[in-house]
């Protein structure tokens, strides 16, 4: 009997949702986050998720990271169903996949910096030294090495978005997610950290983000549009005659 042939890691995307709808009760009304959302995100995409406040784009990229859960609809993230899973199971999947990256940092503020990134490495199944070792490397890559036994609250906003991105690093997550991860931070530091996302994603990271800022949007490679909790279709492309634009063009010379 012959076997099928296995399928490539390339065709498996990091990320596919199909028809995922969310609602959640309200005092006057329930609130539908999501009606019925589609994405597809390939390994090794940057993709900027936008739309304005409400749109359902935090829920959506919450899903994704196992955060939260859809009423229906499916959620894949490496070929793994999620949906459907229990807090725990949800907690076992993030610490083997996924990096999040919050606007407001959620760093452990009575350690230092350099134990914000152990500790949940360890919590990932590093060794203390092991841990220790990746951390100052991180810190390092990052421009904090010189920070490593300062505490959070000592360090400016965009200091504490890259302390953030390096305990998201801490185990090598397949997709690395980010909600607003500018929205906290001066012009100089926002810049400071979408540089940081484009190193990461030139060196092969799956990043979806959730942002409200077209600059920083800019930066991804696929921007996906949302409003009142679906996904806004592209526009179709315009095509253009075979004999090229100046075929459709007037002569100018012709009639007026």
């Amino acid at each position: 009997m012959t076997l099928p042939s296995p399928v490539p890691a390339a065709a498996v995307p990091a990320v596919r949702v199909r028809g995922a709808r969310r609602t959640f009760a309200a005092e006057l009304a329930p609130v539908r986050a999501l009606r019925g959302v589609d994405l597809d995100v390939a390994p090794g995409e940057f993709v900027a998720l936008m739309g304005p406040s409400g749109c359902g784009k935090s829920t959506l990229l919450n899903v994704v990271a196992g955060l939260d859960t859809v009423d229906d609809g499916t959620v894949e993230v490496a070929g793994e169903r999620i949906d459907g899973r229990d807090e725990d199971d949800l907690a076992r999947f993030r610490r083997r996949h996924v990096g999040v990256v919050f606007q407001f940092f959620n760093l452990l503020d009575g350690v230092s910096a350099l134990d914000n990134i152990v500790l949940p490495a360890m919590l990932h199944g590093l060794r203390r030294r092991a841990a220790e070792s990746r951390a100052r490397d991180l810190l390092d890559l990052l421009g904090l090495g010189d920070r490593a036994g300062q505490v959070p609250a000592v360090l400016s906003g965009g200091q504490r978005q890259r302390l953030a991105l390096a305990r998201a690093r801490a185990h090598e997550p397949a997709l690395r997610l980010a909600d607003e991860p500018t929205g906290a931070l001066d012009s100089e530091g926002g810049l400071e950290v979408l540089e940081l996302f484009r190193r990461l994603h030139a060196d092969g990271q799956t990043i979806v983000m959730v942002t409200h800022a077209a600059e920083v949007a800019a930066g991804a490679q696929r921007v996906v549009r949302m409003r009142d909790g679906r996904v806004v279709p592209e526009p179709a492309a315009v095509p253009v005659p075979a004999a090229g634009w100046a075929a459709a063009s007037p002569d100018p010379g012709g009639a007026r």
